[in-house]
C-alpha cells in the first residue's frame, strides 16, 4: 500500500478527507455548546451593567469570547489557510472594571464577535457537522447493510436516511445509499473551508468599518498636523514676545550703559545690574521654551524620570511608580509625556485633590499609564476639554484613553499607546 500523502495522490486525498471529517467533528462538538453558553452569558452580563454587577463580569466574559474567536482564527489559518485578522482595540488592563467594560463595549470587533456567535451556533455548526457527516454517515450505512438493522427489526426497523430498513433487501438499499453518499466525501474539505470562510465573513472587518478606520486615522493625522502648526506658532510668539524682546532691550541698555560710562558711572552701574537680571530672565524663558518643546530630561533619562520631574513641580503630593523596562520610541515617549502633563494640569486645576498617583508600565507591546487622584470626580471626555485634546493626541499613535470619574471621586485616567 502506498504511503504517499501528497494532496494529488489517492492516498493524499483520502487523508485530506479523513482530516476534514475529524476536524469537522471536533468543531461541531465545541461550536454549539461553546457559542450558546458564551452568547447567553454575555447578553445577561451586558444587561446587568446598569445594575453594577455586569461591570465586573462583562470584561471577563468578553475576554472569553475574544479567546474563543481567536482560537477559531488560529484553526482557520492552520487547517484551511483562511486568514482572519484580529482587529480588537487595546483594553486598559489596569483600569477599573467600569473603564474596561466601557472600552470593550465601544469596540466594534466585540459586537462582531457576538454576531458571529449567533452564526456559529447555527450555520457554522451545520457546515462543520456536514464535513464529518459526509464521511462517517456512509460508514453507518455499510454497517446497516452488514446487519446492524437486525436488533431493531422487532421494534419497527431502522431508518437510514430516507430508507426504512426492515429486512436484508432494504438493508442493501441503505448500503447503496451509503455508496452514493460516499461519492460526496471529497466535499468534506470544501465544507470545512466554507465553515472558516463563513467565520471570516462575520469576524472580518466590513468595508464600512475599514472606511471608518480610515476616517479616524485621517482625522487624527489632521489633528497632529494642526497641533504641530499651532505649537510652531506658539514657539514663534513666545520667542518674539519674550526672549527676543528681552534681548533687544538688553542691546539698547548696553548702548545706554556705553554712553553713560564716562558721564554717570553710578547710573551705568545700575543699568548694568538691570541688564544682568534681564539676561537671567531671558535665559529662563528660553529654558522654559525648550522644556515645552522637548524636555531635556525626557531625551536623556526617559519617560519615567521625566514624569517624576514633572511631579516634583506640582503643588499636590504626587507618587510616581515606574516599572522598569525598555524605553519606547522618542515620539511615543513625547506624546505620553505631554498627555500626562495635560492630565495632571486638569487634576490640579479642577479636581480639588490633595494626592495624585501615577503608574507607568510597559508590556505586551503597549505603554500603559494611569493617573489617579482623590478629588471630587466628574471628569469627562467632552468637546473642548483638556481630556478631549489628550484623546486626540493619543489617537495619532492609535492610543486609547479611558476615564473613570464618578461623582465624589476618585478619578482614574488610563492611557495606552502601542509601542510598535
Amino acid at each position: 500500500m502506498t504511503t504517499d500523502t501528497k494532496s494529488g495522490s489517492p492516498a493524499g486525498r483520502v487523508r485530506a478527507v479523513a482530516l476534514a471529517a475529524g476536524r469537522g467533528f471536533v468543531l461541531a462538538l465545541v461550536t454549539l455548546p461553546g457559542a450558546v453558553v458564551l452568547f447567553t452569558l454575555s447578553l445577561v452580563s451586558i444587561a446587568l451593567v446598569p445594575l453594577g454587577v455586569g461591570a465586573y463580569t462583562t470584561p471577563w466574559l468578553l475576554t472569553g469570547v475574544r479567546m474563543f474567536a481567536d482560537w477559531r482564527r488560529v484553526l482557520a489559518a492552520e487547517w484551511c489557510g483562511v486568514r482572519i485578522p484580529s482587529t480588537y482595540r487595546p483594553v486598559p488592563k489596569r483600569a477599573n472594571p467600569w473603564a474596561r467594560t466601557y472600552a470593550m463595549l465601544r469596540d466594534p470587533a466585540v459586537w462582531r464577535d457576538l454576531r458571529w456567535l449567533q452564526v456559529d451556533m447555527t450555520a457554522g455548526f451545520v457546515t462543520a457537522l456536514l464535513a464529518a457527516v459526509l464521511v462517517f454517515y456512509p460508514l453507518e450505512g455499510f454497517a446497516v447493510a452488514a446487519g446492524l438493522w437486525r436488533p431493531f427489526a422487532a421494534s419497527g426497523g431502522y431508518w437510514y436516511g430516507f430508507v426504512h430498513v426492515t429486512d436484508q433487501t432494504s438493508a442493501l438499499l441503505a448500503g447503496a445509499l451509503a455508496v452514493a453518499l460516499l461519492a460526496l466525501t471529497p466535499l468534506a474539505p470544501r465544507l470545512l473551508t466554507a465553515h472558516f470562510r463563513l467565520t471570516r465573513a462575520v469576524l472580518g472587518a466590513s468595508q464600512g468599518e475599514l472606511a471608518e478606520r480610515v476616517r479616524v486615522l485621517t482625522e487624527t493625522r489632521k489633528d497632529a498636523v494642526d497641533t504641530s502648526a499651532a505649537e510652531l506658532r506658539r514657539i514663534e510668539r513666545d520667542l518674539h514676545d519674550g526672549a527676543q524682546a528681552r534681548l533687544v532691550a538688553m542691546g539698547m541698555d548696553l548702548s545706554t550703559i556705553e554712553a553713560l560710562m564716562d558721564k554717570d558711572p553710578a547710573k551705568a552701574k545700575q543699568l548694568l545690574a538691570q541688564t544682568r537680571q534681564s539676561s537671567v530672565d531671558a535665559l529662563g524663558e528660553l529654558r522654559d521654551l525648550v522644556r515645552g518643546i522637548h524636555p531635556p530630561v525626557l531625551a536623556e533619562r526617559g519617560l519615567g524620570d521625566a514624569v517624576k520631574a514633572l511631579a516634583l513641580r506640582l503643588p499636590v503630593a504626587t507618587e510616581v511608580t515606574v516599572e522598569p523596562g525598555e524605553r519606547a520610541d522618542a515620539p511615543v515617549e513625547s506624546a505620553a509625556y505631554f498627555a500626562v502633563s495635560e492630565v495632571l494640569t486638569n487634576a490640579v486645576k479642577h479636581s480639588s485633590a490633595d494626592r495624585i498617583w501615577i503608574d507607568l508600565h510597559r508590556g505586551e507591546g503597549m505603554l500603559r499609564i494611569s493617573v489617579t487622584d482623590n478629588g471630587k470626580g466628574g471628569a469627562a471626555i467632552a468637546a473642548g476639554s483638556g481630556l478631549a485634546g489628550v484623546e486626540r493626541r493619543l489617537g495619532t499613535f492609535d492610543g486609547v484613553l479611558a476615564v473613570s470619574s464618578p461623582a465624589g471621586g476618585p478619578t482614574m485616567v488610563t492611557m495606552e499607546i502601542p509601542c510598535a
